[in-house]
């Protein structure tokens, strides 16, 4: 059963593979996305190792020059994706987005060159990619913590990775949709409409994409410029744990000056984290830095923290959260709580489980000691797969399978959880 999963994650995997790059999904996503790349990159290290360098070169192969890697590529034209290219308009010589997505580049480089087979092919890609990943960093702290927090801000919910999240709502409702371009989505043709983030959002994203064009994607400008500035806690713990794990990179390669700036980093915005720990809810919350308050919405966000190398007893504290929420769903980890009013068990990231998540919370619960909170959301994402196949996201109550199906990152994840046991 175990290597018949497998053997199907793979297929999922090729179907999507375009040579150089994965898309998401055939469809609704017809492009690169940045962190999917990443954590795809750790599914194919495990049947391909040269191809698992090749997705994280492409990806950096499209870096602007302040350091900044975009959220999208459009390697190809396809009209079937809202926004396209013409709507980001950035002047690339191969079309991007203008914004980023989270860092997890670092922690893929290093999982991958710790489990490489081929150590003379490993070195030589890590090398390669060791300053630009760093470069990356450092354009984060920057252009989104102008002034030395030591936590960086998200500027765009798409950003985030986590699109229409309870957790903007409030800050969303700053942001006008007064002169938005007309537009006609195209996600909702290849998913149910009941799954996705709504029109209103959907002009709120596109307003947010205008204003910064009209900046002409200058990231020394766009943070102050932009109405929604957020610092999301699970967005922080990757960049965290990127830093920490570079710098491990670092070291076995040589390069002393990499590893001490990204520790230092590290070190800056872990203890930074702590001014978002909410005692009432017994986990991280976003804080919205354009009103400098924390947002009373304890979604996943404050729970993927774990993945960043926070102390043990902040650790069992969000083991002890996801046990209480284990209550009211039948399969971890929900983007929201089932007992919120905000909760929508099927749309996108106000509700459903996200295997990629799942696996990041797992990995930095695992790391602190909380095997058995980790072993059971191993278990449920694989009981997800077996009821639902490979979708984008699945419902917590009764698992159905949402969004894109055979899905490129849900089947890396899969290889990655069953490899690994």
């Amino acid at each position: 059963m175990k290597q018949q999963t497998i053997d199907q994650a793979k297929a999922v995997m090729i179907k999507n593979d375009r040579g150089y790059y994965t898309v998401p999904t055939h469809g609704l996503y017809p492009f690169q996305w940045n962190w999917d790349s990443a954590l795809s990159a750790l599914g194919f290290a495990h049947f391909d190792e040269a191809r698992a360098w090749t997705e994280l070169e492409t990806l950096f192969a499209h870096q602007w020059t302040d350091g900044m890697v975009p959220h999208i590529i459009f390697h190809e034209m396809d009209d079937g994706y809202f926004p396209g290219p013409e709507v980001w308009a950035t002047g690339k010589t191969v079309p991007t987005s203008g914004i980023t997505q989270p860092p997890v580049a670092g922690f893929a480089a290093l999982r991958i060159f710790e489990r490489a087979k081929d150590k003379k092919l490993a070195t030589e890609k890590a090398r390669a990619l060791l300053p630009r990943i760093h470069a990356w960093h450092q354009w984060f702290f920057a252009n989104r913590d102008p002034h030395g927090t030591g936590l960086v801000a998200i500027i765009h919910p798409w950003e985030s990775g986590r699109d229409n999240s309870v957790d903007w709502d409030e800050a969303f409702e700053r942001i006008p949709t007064k002169g938005v371009s007309p537009f006609k989505r195209r996600d909702t043709n290849h998913a149910n409409p009941d799954h996705r983030p709504t029109d209103e959002q959907y002009k709120r994203y596109i307003w947010l994409v205008q204003r910064f064009r009209s900046l002409d994607w200058d990231n020394t400008k766009l943070h102050d410029a932009s109405p929604f500035q957020i610092v999301d806690p699970g967005f922080n713990a990757i960049l965290i744990r990127a830093c920490v794990d570079l710098a491990q990179l670092a070291d076995k390669l040589g390069e002393k000056e990499i590893a001490a700036q990204s520790r230092a980093m590290a070190s800056k915005a872990l203890a930074a984290m702590e001014s978002l720990w909410s005692d009432e809810h017994c986990q991280y919350l976003c804080l919205d830095r354009a009103v400098g308050t924390l947002i009373n919405s304890p979604s996943i966000g404050g729970l993927l923290a774990a993945f960043a190398p926070i102390s043990e007893s902040r650790a069992r504290l969000l083991a002890e959260r996801i046990s209480t929420l284990s209550e009211s769903c039948s399969y971890l980890v929900p983007s929201h709580p089932p007992s919120a009013p905000q909760f929508e068990p099927l749309r996108y990231w106000r509700g459903p489980v996200w295997l990629i998540v799942n696996y990041m919370i797992a990995d930095g619960l695992l790391i602190a000691g909380e095997t058995k909170m980790a072993s059971r959301i191993k278990r449920d994402c694989l009981e997800l797969i077996n009821k639902s196949g490979f979708a984008e996201y699945y419902g917590p109550i009764n698992g159905e399978p949402c969004g894109g199906g055979s899905f490129t990152w849900t089947a890396a994840m899969v290889i990655e959880i069953l490899e690994a046991s």
